[in-house]
């Protein structure tokens, strides 16, 4: 009997031990999840009050280009008063931010790391014991200024947005957003800019603007139709009158345009509605489906800045009327500019999709470097053959399609227009879209344009792109 007790009390005793070792790893998992996946998040959140601690005792620290423009720094008055300087006013408004009535952009992103010093311990202590403050760290940005005054300058008066990144490292080189705000005077015109919502202009176009891709979708609609077929795609053959028409549903080519007898090559360059509505009618919803979740469609893209998820309807009850529609990038297709920049950009990378990071690294503001951030891969979104086949087809756009415009640089470069129809009302009414890469045989950048209202890709988006590969590539 009391061996039975001994031995049910000994049971009773493991259990509780593993139990307690079982809490532990949990705990220990979470701190480390915490540290790694977390803490960035909770170090900047507004609410953290020990961002108002380090503000007392650091004087924030600058933002730079890649090529060493300071493009936010903190200047000391004659009074003492700290004040948040950007010498290039507009040009960086949504990529850098601001940093006063809330923070966004780098400012909001990398704010702990501006209020964090990591000076000599000696220069510290001294600045201590003298009652001054540390100066923060510097953060060096991927942005290079050259190519966002080009972007800048290209979209001019127009609403917009213009986004270059690397194709094989996800960093961005340019990112501009239109209309925009002069960061040095938010705290005088923070009731007038809140006021004018209509225009958003604090609403980062690149990541946050969600736009009808229009023609530039047919890369993930020739995408679905390369893997359903893989073997007969480029036997594929439609006669284009300018206009599909079936069971009551129909769609036209841009400006009514008959294409004739286009195989998926030419429709693809010439960008025919009517051989692609034909195409997306024959797809499977639910492949379709599943090729455009592992693109990260109706999902967060998990930037490490605000991004809006790009958005499609698509399942088994989608009408033949909508899947026209969608295989076309119009309808309910909604994309953001970077989202579409990261899937050219793993056309470009051999099928790899990187994530887009916006911050190359840290250092003291004497320049010792403190931390260097490094590419991330987002997974292989699609095998190199796939993505050696839309290769060839954008490299036809610009051959003998909708983006000749680019056909007698000095270097190659593939890509795909779009012009993308916006109002219900006004039928035509189109925003232009270009996205692509250079060289074609070793890619470098990745450009992703938009100009709202502006109609066609081909006539404004492209030229636009063109500018921003000259300056990089020659």
């Amino acid at each position: 009997m009391k061996r039975k007790k001994k031995k049910q009390k000994n049971i009773e005793i493991v259990l509780v031990t593993y139990l307690f070792v079982f809490l532990f790893i949990s705990m220990m998992g979470y701190f480390v999840y915490f540290v790694y996946a977390k803490s960035g998040e909770v170090m900047n959140s507004p609410y953290n009050t020990r961002q108002e601690l380090l503000a007392n005792k650091v004087v924030r620290g600058k933002i730079l280009s890649k090529d060493g423009h300071i493009l936010a720094e903190t200047i000391i008055e004659a009074d003492g008063k700290e004040v948040r300087r950007y010498p290039y006013a507009q040009l960086f408004a949504h990529a850098v931010g601001y940093s006063v009535k809330g923070k966004m952009g780098l400012e909001g992103n990398a704010n702990f790391t501006l209020l964090t010093s990591n000076t000599f311990v000696g220069e510290q202590v001294k600045n201590s014991m003298n009652e001054k403050k540390n100066i923060g760290d510097n953060v060096v940005s991927t942005l290079d200024m050259e190519l966002q005054q080009i972007a800048y300058d290209s979209l001019g008066i127009y609403q917009g947005a213009i986004i270059a990144m690397e194709p094989k490292t996800g960093k961005i080189l340019a990112m501009v957003s239109k209309p925009d705000f002069d960061p040095n005077q938010i705290d005088s015109q923070w009731e007038e800019l809140t006021k004018s919502s209509e225009d958003g202009v604090f609403v980062n176009r690149c990541t946050q603007g969600l736009y009808p891709p229009g023609s530039t979708f047919k890369m993930i609609t020739a995408l679905e139709y390369i893997r359903e077929n893989p073997s007969s795609y480029l036997n594929e053959h439609y006669l284009c009158t300018g206009q599909f028409i079936q069971g009551g549903n129909g769609i036209r080519c841009y400006r009514g345009q008959a294409h004739g007898d286009v195989d998926l090559t030419k429709a693809f360059a010439k960008s025919c509605n009517s051989s692609f509505a034909h195409m997306g009618l024959s797809l499977d919803r639910v492949s379709f489906l599943g090729t455009l979740e592992t693109l990260f469609f109706n999902q967060d893209l998990g930037l490490p800045f605000a991004s809006n998820p790009s958005q499609i309807s698509l399942n088994n009850e989608t009408t033949d009327a909508q899947l026209i529609q969608a295989s076309i990038g119009q309808g309910t297709t909604l994309m953001t500019p970077i989202h579409m920049a990261m899937i050219t950009s793993a056309v470009a990378n051999e099928g790899k999709m990187m994530k887009p990071y916006l911050m190359d690294h840290v250092q003291t503001y004497k320049g010792s470097v403190i931390k260097t951030y490094s590419p991330e891969s987002m997974g292989q979104v699609m095998d190199k053959e796939e993505a050696e086949a839309l290769k060839k087809l954008m490299a036809e756009v610009v051959e003998t399609g909708t983006g000749t415009k680019l056909k007698d640089a000095l270097y190659t470069s593939v890509g795909k227009t779009g012009s993308a129809e916006y109002s219900n009302k006004e039928k035509g009414e189109s925003h232009a879209w270009f996205t692509g890469f250079a060289p074609a045989q070793d890619p470098q950048i990745a450009v992703t344009v938009i100009i709202e209202k502006a109609g066609s890709g081909g006539d404004y988006a492209v030229p636009v792109a063109k500018r921003l590969f000259d300056a990089y590539l020659n």
